[in-house]
């Protein structure tokens, strides 16, 4: 199995940066796709942000240009660095990743418990 434990979120003012970090262990061969997703009340989780093994990255139109995505497959770690944070990003973020723990079934989809992120003044 895959823990995934995510670090980082708390309150920031608008405008404000904060990173934060997911950190997976336990088991597997390999983590495939990470990703950062978000909820706010109220709303459904929606993706915030994507990388894949090599790399390649996605975001949501309403954080391009702000929020940066990035991994340390070291450290089996994903990051999500925010800037010039709205009101609007206020949400619980979770990480997410696509692990590879039997072989013979292919990736499975795992969830952090979730950060909550505040922007307020």
């Amino acid at each position: 199995q895959v823990q995934l434990v995510e670090s980082g979120g708390g309150l920031v003012q608008p405008g404000g940066s904060l990173r934060l970090s997911c950190v997976a262990s336990g088991r597997f061969f390999r983590l495939d796709d990470m990703a950062w997703y978000r909820q706010a009340p109220g709303k459904q989780r929606e993706l915030v942000a994507s990388i894949t093994l090599r790399d390649s990255t996605n975001y949501a139109d309403s954080v391009k240009g702000r929020f940066t995505i990035s991994r340390d497959n070291a450290k089996n770690t994903v990051y999500l660095q925010m800037n010039s944070m709205k009101p609007e990003d206020a949400a619980v973020y979770y990480c997410n990743c696509n692990a590879l723990v039997n072989p013979f079934r292919g990736p499975s989809a795992y969830w952090g418990q979730g950060t909550q992120v505040t922007v307020s003044s």
